[in-house]
């Protein structure tokens, strides 16, 4: 798929979306457009295992939104209509796609780019560039997610300091703040992040998203509803037939095949019928 400013690139089982609209690739409808279309075009994709996202060349991850668009959003209601309340159901879509998801920070990550960063499992940054949140220097603040994810992966100061005072944060301090997962030399983010895709190939699907579905729902649910979701989420993995790969190759002291696994019907061993 190519298409408006978004593009993919397959390599194996990892398709990347690639961000493309030069220079700084600022986000704008189009875009929207594009990462939903490519989105779409992973998910039921079975032959997709890991999901990367990045800004192509060397100078952005995606530098914010297209500011000339806020021109003709200033009656009351235009903007969420026509841009933030389509955001907000993209990213968080991205936020609760069933496929891993990596972003690779090879540039300037600004904006609506940190907005759609957190929104992925697990974030490279490479060690030259600032991430942050400057809407609040235009009269505006985060819209499309970026407080309450930030804040989750920060916790509550962290995200104010980035979100009120409005400056960026460099890639070793992001690290240190749990915002980014790897700091990767300069050129080498998309390169880290295959790396950590390959090791997320060798682990079983249909438990990681549902790892990910529990995770996810840790700051919306009450313990007690955390438990029987984690309760309901675990019968489902040690029943299925990745389970019985995983514990079938650990006693015969073999790497299991997940994805072989996987691809059985149903993805669940069958149960025996009762005497």
């Amino acid at each position: 798929m190519s298409g408006a400013h978004v593009h993919l690139e397959t390599t194996g089982r990892v398709t990347t979306v690639v961000f493309d609209n030069p220079p700084l690739h600022v986000w704008n409808a189009a875009m929207t457009r594009g990462l939903a279309e490519a989105l779409d075009a992973v998910e039921d994709d079975p032959s997709v295992g890991v999901v990367v996202l990045t800004g192509a060349g060397d100078r952005a991850f995606c530098a914010g939104s297209d500011i000339p668009e806020f021109a003709a959003m200033r009656a009351p209601g235009e903007a969420v209509a026509k841009k933030l309340r389509p955001q907000q159901e993209l990213f968080a879509r991205l936020a609760t796609f069933p496929k891993p998801t990596i972003a690779a920070l090879n540039g300037h990550t600004l904006g609506g780019g940190l907005e759609i960063a957190v929104c992925c499992d697990l974030i490279v940054a490479e060690e030259h560039i600032g991430i942050g949140s400057p809407e609040i220097k235009l009269g505006v603040f985060p819209g499309s997610g970026g407080t309450f994810r930030v804040a989750r992966r920060v916790g509550a100061g962290r995200a104010k300091e980035m979100q009120l005072l409005g400056e960026p944060v460099d890639a070793a301090t992001a690290l240190a703040w749990g915002l980014v997962n790897r700091v990767a030399p300069s050129g080498r983010a998309h390169a880290i992040a295959l790396e950590l895709a390959d090791v997320l190939l060798r682990r079983p699907p249909r438990s990681m998203a549902l790892c990910k579905s529990v995770i996810n729902a840790a700051h919306d649910l009450t313990e007690e509803e955390l438990i029987e979701a984690s309760l309901t989420a675990s019968d489902e993995a040690f029943t299925s037939a990745e389970s019985a790969e995983g514990v079938q190759a650990f006693l015969a002291k073999r790497a299991p095949d997940f994805w072989a696994a996987s691809q059985t019907p149903d993805n669940t061993v069958e149960k025996e019928t009762p005497a």
